[in-house]
Parts: structure tokens; sequence; C-alpha cells
């Protein structure tokens, strides 16, 4: 009998036990899927979810094209609307076909942090030839004429509805107990328990964490203690069956490489999620490319350097975008300057030295959310920095609900309404929409070696920290991400991070 054959059962006292050392939520789904005859996965939610979202966005758009163009008057007028109406349901199927072509239902159930914006281009490559398959199917079917005033609303509007309505889809979908993916990490070591840690930190990736597998574990974080030790990875294939594993993250166990891949293996006939923690994954970003020689995977790294055209592209992008952002927010800054002179004494805007490109430094423009006295008092409250808890390094100074913030600051850091005024700084060129994080000069002093090419470019408002984590990111995971966003920048993800930007403003819970 095979290792794989003789862990298949677990002894039912075993069982029990390690049911009893699970959370609440974790017994919830397996009680509730116990009880169903025929189990309901994240993929069988959102698939549907999203196909009804994609009818409902097109429906509306071809509704508003009507609206806002209108057809002809007379007779002829309402034949022309009824043949378009027709034909535009006549090609729904088409839609939702080319949408399964693009991969727009295949993502959620395999990557943890996929999101609408993820799609934008995809949605807009849809949108574009579905609405010229729109147009010349009405043309050759002669059952509509179809005018490029009304094709071009439509257009704009399918854009816009689709990607709407998908957001809210995936919105419903993670409130449902379905869309949760029970996990295990098979691997209790430092990199295990940073890949735990982070998906405690992030509910909206709809990852169940149950425990950890492994041999010989690592005394685990204080925060982590609430987590399960499963059992050795032999086994692994009956703690997936036994607990309704839907996802196994492989995460530097120490088992042999051979071990590992026996491992995988044993589990490619259940229907399980793997993901792989890669080698070198400090400088393996999202945008690596994949290329082979002779069928072996390489990770390509890009050099690490930027075009004059994408230097060009890039400050075009902070131009626009913060001129027009000081233009039309500039209402919000008088508000805000008004509600903070009236509720406490002292300066509106607080100014503060940062580090930018090559170590040159520039002050630093935020609404001013303190009492005046705040840096004096810093060293009155260093006990309460959130970053010293847990084994933390101290390196960044964060106090969950500062009593020096002012009730007004408050507001204003929950949203990152404080932030706003470095439109200025990036106006000015000091700064940069998207980029890493603009350091103080003590934090500065900690960053050494390679974490220095962080500052080849600007600081930017936003980043890969504001987006993953804010301040819950501890210090050295904070230039970690600067790192690879440096290594790895391209146009695409500074629009792509400015959109994630806007909800996990809304998702922060806690104002510093």
């Amino acid at each position: 009998m095979s290792t794989t054959e003789q862990t298949a059962v677990m002894p039912t006292v075993l069982h029990e036990d390690l049911e009893a050392g699970l959370d609440e939520r974790t017994l919830q789904i397996l009680e509730r899927r116990r009880k169903t005859a025929v189990v309901r996965r994240r993929g069988w939610l959102v698939r549907r979810m999203l196909l009804l979202a994609d009818i409902l966005g097109l429906a509306v758009a071809f509704a508003l094209a009507e609206t806002f163009v209108g057809p002809a008057g007379g007779d002829l007028g309402r034949v022309n609307a009824l043949g378009e109406l027709i034909v535009f349901l006549a090609t729904v199927p088409l839609w939702v076909i080319a949408a399964k072509i693009y991969g727009l239902y295949d993502h959620d159930e395999e990557r943890a942090d996929h999101s609408t914006v993820d799609e934008v281009v995809a949605v807009f490559h849809l949108v574009t030839v579905g609405s010229w398959v729109l147009f010349i199917g009405a043309w050759v079917t002669e059952l509509a004429y179809i005018d490029f005033i009304k094709l071009a609303v439509f257009w704009a509007c399918a854009i816009g509805c689709v990607s709407v309505a998908r957001a809210g889809a995936r919105a419903v979908c993670r409130r449902r107990l379905t869309y949760l993916q029970n996990t295990v990490i098979v691997g209790a070591g430092d990199v295990g328990q940073l890949v735990a840690r982070k998906i405690l930190q992030h509910p909206e990736y709809g990852i169940n964490l149950v425990g950890f597998v492994d041999s010989a574990p690592k005394d685990r974080r204080s925060d982590l203690d609430h987590l399960t030790l499963l059992g050795a990875p032999e086994r692994l294939r009956a703690i997936v069956k036994m607990f309704d594993i839907e996802r196994v993250v492989i995460a530097f166990s120490n088992e042999t490489h051979e071990a590992t891949l026996e491992l995988i293996r044993s589990l490619k006939d259940l229907d399980v999620q793997i993901d792989i923690v890669p080698r070198l994954f400090e400088i393996v970003g999202p945008s690596v490319g994949i290329h082979t020689l002779e069928g072996l995977p390489l990770v390509g790294l890009r050099p690490l350097r930027l075009a004059r055209s994408s230097q060009f592209l890039k400050r075009m992008l902070d131009v626009v975008g913060s001129a027009l952002g000081l233009l039309f927010l500039a209402p919000l800054f008088a508000v805000a300057a008004i509600a903070i002179k009236l509720t406490s004494p002292g300066p509106v805007f607080f100014r503060q030295v940062r580090v930018g490109t090559g170590g040159r430094t520039f002050r630093i423009y935020k609404f001013r959310t303190m009492s005046e006295d705040a840096e004096a008092r810093k060293a009155e409250f260093a006990h309460l920095n959130k970053h010293v808890a847990h084994g933390g390094d101290g390196k960044m100074f964060k106090i969950p609900a500062d009593p020096r913030v002012t009730r007004v600051g408050r507001f204003l850091r929950r949203y990152s309404l404080d932030e706003l005024p470095q439109l200025l700084n990036v106006l000015k060129g000091e700064m940069s929409l998207v980029g890493p994080r603009p350091l103080i000069l003590d934090e500065d002093e900690l960053v050494h070696a390679w974490a220095r090419d962080r500052l080849k470019l600007k600081p930017g408002m936003t980043g890969l920290w504001q987006v993953l984590g804010r301040t819950d990111i501890p210090f050295e995971e904070m230039t970690k991400l600067d790192y690879l966003y440096v290594m790895s920048w391209s146009l695409r993800n500074d629009l792509s991070l400015i959109l994630r930007t806007i909800p996990a403003v809304f998702r922060t819970q806690k104002a510093y």
C-alpha cells in the first residue's frame, strides 16, 4: 500500500480533536456543507453572478442608448427600434461566449486578490468588439439601422455599466458563505506564517484559513496562535478531504524537493486550487514574464530602468491627474480648511521633510490632523505603537485611535482626505500619483543596500503599500513592496493601483 493510500483515512478520534481546535467560522462552513447534498463553491457562485451582471450591464447600456439618442419618429422609427432590440437580444449569447473566451468568468476561483479593476482592459476589448458585432449583425440581417452616435453611446455606457455591475456582483458574492475558500498552508515556518498573516489581514480575499500542515512547525507569532496545526504533510490528502479544503498554499516546508513534488501530484485528482510561493518571491512581481528554454520555464526580470518614453508618460499622468484633482477638489479643500481652523488651534496644513528621488528631500503637504503639540508628545505614547506588538520591530510609528488626533483629523484620516494636499507635491514634480512610500528622515536611515533602489522613482500618494495593507504593513515588508514596484513598473500597473486605491480607502476601518 502506498503512503497516500495509508494516510487516506484518519482515525475518528484525531478527526474530533482537530475539529475541536477549529474556529467558529470554519465549523459553520463544514456544518453547512455536510448538510447540503450538493456542495456549492466560490466558482459556481461567482460565475453565475458575473453572467447576470454582464447581461444586466449590457441591457442597461442598450436602454440608455435608446433613451439618450432615441428612435426616429413615426412608424419607421418604431420598426427600426424593434429591429435593434431583436438584434441585441440575438447577440446576447455571443456576448457571453466572448466574455468566456476573454477569461472573464474564470479568475475569481483561482486568484484570491482578483478584482473588477483587473478586468478593465478585457471589458474594454469585449465591449469594443461586441459593439461592432452588434452593428454588423444589424447591417447584415437588415433588421435595423444603428447609427454611429447611438453605437458610440452604447459602447461608452456598456464599458461603465458592465464594470459597475461586475463590481456589484462581486460585492454580493463576498457576503455569502459560499464565497469563502477553506485553505491550509503547507509549511509553518517564517514564510508560511507570513502568508497566514497576509491572508488574515485581507478578509476581502475570501480565504478561510483552517490551519497549518507541517511535521516540524516553527514557534508561531502570538497573533497566529489560534490557527490549528492539522498534521504532517503526509496527511495532507486526508486533511483536504476531511475539511473540504479548496485551496492549498505550499510555503517552504521542511520537506525535500522530491517530497514536495510528490505531495502536489497527490492532490491533482482532487478539486483543489494549489498555490506555490516561489523561491526568491521577494523580487518576483505580478508583471514578470515567463518564457521557456526547451520546455524549462524561466522567470524574466526586466532591467531596473525606465525608458525616456516611460518617464514622460508617467510625468504626464502625474501632471494631468494632479491638475484635475486640484481643480475638482477645490471645494473640498475649502471645507476641510474651515473645519480644521474652527475646531483646533494651529495651521491648516502640516508640512514635514520627506526623502524623495535619489535621496533628495522635500516638504510634503498634508491637512493637519493632530494637535499642535503632537510631535512633542510622541514619546509619551510610544508604548502604544502597534508595530511593536506581536514581536514587531517598531521602525514605523502608528497608534490605533491616537489621542493626539483631532475630531476633524480622525475623519480626514479615515478616508485619507488628509493626504489630498500632496497633489501640490505631485504638480511640483516632488512626488508622483503612484510610487514608493514617502519616508521621513528617521525611517529613511533604516533603508540600506538593495532596498535603496526604491528611490529610483518618485514617492507616491498611493502605491502597493497603500492598496495592500497601509498601516498594517511592517517596515521591512513595506520596503520590499516599494522595491518590487520599482522593479516591475508599468503605466498599466500605475493605472490599476490608482483604481484599486479607491476601494482600499473605503475598506479602512480605523483612523491613525
